[in-house]
């Protein structure tokens, strides 16, 4: 995976757990004023001639159908849907500590909360085509569980990029998101999928600042509200990280929220796939063929000189999760 792109500088971060990812981005302060223009001050991320691209939304909605489930009394695996990249899992118990664990083909185990709700809830089988191995536990006193139940699940998915288009756990949207309806406006006078990227990135950086009093605070197991940052303008890494996540696949962008190190630092930034090929403001790059790194939290909160200085090849970066 290409990782030539962003980072706008060293900064402290706050030692989080993967899932919390409570990690530091900086001072609270107004984003980098870094504009929207590419080299020399020329837009180069679309040819401004023709008629813009249709900005409707795409917002791919995942759904427990029944057609495909295992299960026992208290859950219930539906895999009706694998061919699109995802896989729907329900709790019915009373049980207020509640673990998913999902071992993927390519020996990478993904461990998310459950809800307590009742409801089905989306998880992407991020690592393609193969057996994922999906197991259930319930909290039996401090840090032990037990299993309540486990199956393997065959996936087969159509195209590569579907579990990076739909809403899971971690990027959490509908048609009716507030978060959709922005990325319909900035893609408004868009004339490619570059363009979208560029103005999303720029809104972010620019109308979002890092909540440190939140990164210190925040909770295992805590999920982004992508309506919430978007109308607060605050939030740590992975708010960052979802909203953007959000913005782009509701506009038909595969985009992977990615969690990983930064440093020595547990991190969350975004991952997009573009078919054609630009630089935005010389500072993140895409060579139309591979996913390239996208870091909001540090672009909104440092000077692109840094940036630069800082990603260096890629080293910095160091991908545990995708999502």
């Amino acid at each position: 995976m290409n990782r030539k792109t962003i980072l706008y500088s060293i900064l402290l971060f706050i030692l989080c757990s993967i899932l919390s990812c409570g990690c530091g981005g900086g001072q609270e302060s107004n984003a980098a004023e870094s504009g929207g223009s590419g080299k020399n001050g020329k837009n180069t991320a679309g040819e401004d001639s023709g008629p813009p691209r249709d900005n409707t939304p795409k917002v791919l909605v995942p759904a427990a159908d029944g057609t495909t489930t295992y299960g026992a009394d208290l859950v219930t695996i539906d895999a009706s849907h694998t061919d699109q990249g995802y896989a729907m899992v329900q709790y019915r118990g009373s049980n207020p500590k509640v673990k998913l664990q999902i071992a993927s083909p390519g020996d990478i185990t993904y461990t998310y909360l459950l809800s307590q709700s009742g409801e089905f809830e989306a998880f992407p089988l991020a690592a393609g085509n193969g057996t994922y191995s999906f197991t259930v536990y319930e909290n039996v006193e401090g840090d032990m569980y037990s299993v309540a139940y486990s199956a393997n699940v065959e996936a087969v998915i159509a195209d590569e990029f579907l579990p990076f288009l739909y809403p899971n756990q971690y990027v959490t949207f509908t048609a009716d998101s507030k978060a959709v309806a922005k990325a319909k406006e900035l893609a408004s006078a868009a004339h490619s999928d570059l363009d979208v990227v560029r103005e999303i990135y720029h809104y972010v950086i620019k109308n979002v600042t890092y909540d440190t009093a939140k990164a210190e605070n925040v909770s295992y197991g805590y999920l982004p509200d992508v309506d919430d940052t978007l109308k607060t303008g605050k939030g740590i890494c992975f708010d960052y990280a979802a909203l953007m996540s959000s913005m782009l696949r509701s506009q038909g962008i595969p985009t992977k929220l990615e969690v990983g190190y930064a440093g020595e630092a547990y991190h969350a930034w975004i991952s997009t796939y573009i078919k054609g090929t630009g630089w935005i403001d010389d500072i993140i790059e895409f060579d139309g063929k591979s996913w390239s790194l996208m870091d909001p939290t540090f672009a909104a909160s440092t000077n692109s000189k840094g940036l630069k200085e800082y990603i260096g090849d890629g080293s910095n970066y160091v991908l545990k999760y995708s999502y």
